[in-house]
């Protein structure tokens, strides 16, 4: 019975932080210092709850999903972290993923977010239809820098798009196009590294897990979405910023 709580708690977790510019992953890695499964069961629910997160962007947007401009756009724009994931995901996996490196990048994505909006005035970008091929790249290599666990996908998408000249219904909305094959390439990927962790007997745990977080992704998306047409991202730095300095003060005086 136990299992099935952690399952729900970070399914709740990933489901509501993977969209919101305050990393998914690196709430993961600090709730799995209290609660979590063995370490390698622990690698392969993470990965089942992410694929329930896209399901919930896929559902969502799915009236949208048949646009080939916009498609064009976000695989030019998921070209730089599929390369560089590619190239460096196990190395930042084995050096990165730990709470000092997720405390750090909180703190400095919290401040970069609240620099952003107070100099972001009035955008050049205010449709999907008006972001070139060249931003998206450049949108799309900053994303690369999520890779560092805190950093936030979506925080790098977006704040990334909102530096470029896209308004924030804008960058947000792209960002969520980014998820879906950036998202899927690196649970495919994972999921055949980790196949023969796969066992039918916690089927059951991972499958709790995988609704849960497609239940309150699908909530968060459509939270994200209301939230931008009239608010900025500062409370979201804010926090960033609260945590980053909660989570340094906790293991420096643990």
């Amino acid at each position: 019975m136990f299992q099935y709580l952690i399952a729900v708690i970070l399914g709740v977790v990933e489901g509501f932080t993977e969209f919101l510019p305050i990393s998914s992953t690196g709430h993961l890695i600090l709730v799995n210092q209290f609660i979590s499964f063995n370490k390698n069961f622990t690698l392969l629910f993470d990965i089942v709850i992410q694929l329930g997160a896209i399901l919930a962007v896929v559902v969502y947007f799915w009236k949208k999903l048949f646009n080939w401009n916009i498609w064009f756009k976000t695989i030019i724009g998921v070209l730089p972290a599929i390369v560089v994931g590619a190239l460096f995901a196990s190395k930042i996996e084995e050096k990165l993923f730990n709470p000092w490196t997720v405390a750090v990048a909180l703190l400095v994505g919290g401040i970069i977010i609240l620099i952003v909006e107070k100099k972001q005035k009035n955008p050049k970008i205010i449709s999907i239809s008006d972001l070139s091929f060249k931003t998206a790249f450049f949108i799309g290599l900053i994303q690369c820098l999520s890779m560092i666990p805190g950093t936030s996908r979506s925080a790098a998408t977006i704040i990334g798009a909102m530096l470029l000249g896209a308004s924030r219904v804008v960058a947000t909305e792209f960002s969520f196009f980014l998820a879906i094959p950036t998202m899927i390439a690196a649970s495919v990927w994972s999921l055949f590294k980790y196949r023969a962790l796969l066992n039918m007997a916690q089927f059951s745990v991972l499958s709790v897990g995988f609704i849960i977080s497609f239940a309150v992704a699908l909530v968060a998306i459509k939270f994200l979405i209301s939230y931008v047409q009239k608010n900025n991202f500062k409370i979201f730095g804010w926090y960033r910023i609260i945590l980053g300095i909660i989570i340094i003060l906790y293991f420096l005086f643990k």
